[in-house]
């Protein structure tokens, strides 16, 4: 059996490739476009809103959305535009 022995500088060398790899990880997530349409557990988790507060935002008008088949999705750009057109800037 063949022995190898690891040196601090190939510990150090895998070290760098590591968080090379997991840079490279984070910034092509970061560059993905995100899904289109969202159902409801994901926009509750995106906006950080309970079921209710979800339900009333669709009542009221603030969320579009589009309902197939009993269930309820939620077009990401139409979320994001929704939070710009109700931004309140206080000065």
């Amino acid at each position: 059996m063949v022995t190898k022995i690891i040196t601090p500088a190939d510990l150090n060398d895998f070290k760098y490739e590591l968080l090379d790899n997991i840079k490279k990880l984070i910034d092509d997530k970061a560059e993905r476009k995100p899904i289109k349409w969202l159902k409801s557990p994901e926009v509750k988790k995106l906006l950080g809103i309970s079921t209710g507060t979800l339900q009333n935002l669709r009542i009221n008008g603030t969320l579009p959305y589009t309902k197939m088949g009993g269930v309820i999705y939620y077009d990401y750009e139409k979320i994001m535009q929704a939070m710009e057109d109700n931004c309140v800037n206080n000065k």
